[in-house]
C-alpha cells in the first residue's frame, strides 16, 4: 500500500512540475513578444524621426544662376543656397533632386518631394495643384535673338501676321505667356533652356523667351546672341509645397522672413547677380 501511495505522489509531483514549467514558458514567451514589440515600435519611431530630418527639394539644374552644376555633379546657385539656409532653420538636412522642370509640380503634389524650388513663378494654373510660399526673388522674362535678327522688340513677335518661331523651356511661365500671346503653333518647347538656345543657334527657332539671369549666362557663353532691351514680363519666384502640407509651408514662410530680415537672402542673390 505504501509503495502504491508513493508512486501516486511521485506522478502528481511530476505533473505539477510540468504544469509550472509550462506556465513559466508562456510567461517568458509573452514577455519576449512584448519586448520585441517595444523594440520594433522604437525602431519604427527612429525611422520616422530620421525621415523628418530630410527636406527634399526638386529642381532643374539648368537655370543659372538659380540652380546649376558647378562641376557637373554638385548643384549650386541662388535657390540651392537659400534652400540650404531654410533647411538649417528647420533643423533638417537638405537633399536636392535634379529632375525635368515639367515634373516638379506633380512630384511635389504627390508627396515625392517636399518642395519645388527652381526659379518658379506663381501662376493660376500651378495654384490648382500646389501652394506657394511668399516670394523670395524677382525675375524678368526676356527675349534672346541672334545679333542680326530682324526682331527688335517683343512687339515684333506679337504683331499681327508675325510668323516668328519662339523657343521656350517646357512648362515654364515663358511658355505659358507665349502660349497665350502667339498660340501653340508658333512655340517650340524644350526640356531645358540650354536646348532652346542650342536650337536658336542652329536657326530652328527665331528667338528664345526665358528668364533674364539665365539669359545673360547663355548669351555670355554663346557669341552672336543678344538680349532685347525690352522686357517681356516681370514676375516673382516662390517655393511650391503640396496643398495639404500647410505645416511645412508655414515653417518655410517663417524661415524666409527671418532670412530676408537679417539680409541673408539679399547677400546670396548679390553673390550671383551683379547689380547693373
Amino acid at each position: 500500500m505504501k509503495k502504491i501511495l508513493a508512486i501516486v505522489l511521485a506522478v502528481a509531483m511530476i505533473a505539477s512540475v510540468a504544469m509550472l514549467a509550462g506556465c513559466g514558458s508562456k510567461t517568458a514567451d509573452t514577455a519576449s513578444k512584448a519586448d520585441a514589440a517595444s523594440a520594433t515600435e522604437a525602431a519604427d519611431s527612429g525611422k520616422t524621426d530620421d525621415a523628418k530630418q530630410t527636406l527634399t527639394m526638386a529642381t532643374n539644374a539648368e537655370f543659372p544662376p538659380y540652380e546649376f552644376k558647378d562641376d557637373g555633379v554638385n548643384i549650386v546657385g541662388i535657390d540651392a543656397e537659400i534652400a540650404e539656409k531654410i533647411a538649417e532653420k528647420l533643423g533638417m538636412e537638405l537633399e536636392i533632386k535634379d529632375v525635368d522642370f515639367s515634373t516638379i509640380i506633380e512630384g511635389v503634389k504627390s508627396g515625392k518631394y517636399d518642395m519645388g524650388m527652381a526659379g518658379m513663378t506663381v501662376s493660376e494654373e500651378r495654384l490648382e495643384s500646389v501652394n506657394f510660399s511668399t516670394p523670395y526673388a524677382t525675375g524678368v522674362q526676356v527675349v534672346i535673338v541672334p545679333e542680326n535678327s530682324p526682331i527688335k522688340s517683343v512687339d515684333d513677335i506679337l504683331a499681327d501676321g508675325a510668323q516668328y518661331k519662339v523657343g521656350t523651356q517646357e512648362a515654364t511661365t515663358g511658355y505659358i505667356y507665349m502660349l497665350d500671346d502667339v498660340g501653340e503653333e508658333r512655340i517650340v518647347s524644350f526640356k531645358s533652356g540650354n536646348l532652346a538656345v542650342a536650337n536658336l543657334l542652329s536657326n530652328k527657332v527665331d528667338c528664345v523667351v526665358i528668364d533674364n539671369e539665365p539669359a545673360k549666362a547663355y548669351v555670355a557663353e554663346n557669341p552672336g546672341l543678344k538680349i532685347l532691351d525690352t522686357e517681356y514680363v516681370t514676375e516673382d519666384y516662390a517655393i511650391c509645397v503640396a496643398k495639404e502640407n500647410t505645416e511645412l509651408l508655414d515653417k518655410i514662410n517663417a524661415a524666409l522672413k527671418e532670412l530676408t530680415d537679417d539680409g541673408t537672402i539679399k547677400a546670396i542673390i548679390d553673390k550671383y547677380i551683379t547689380a547693373e
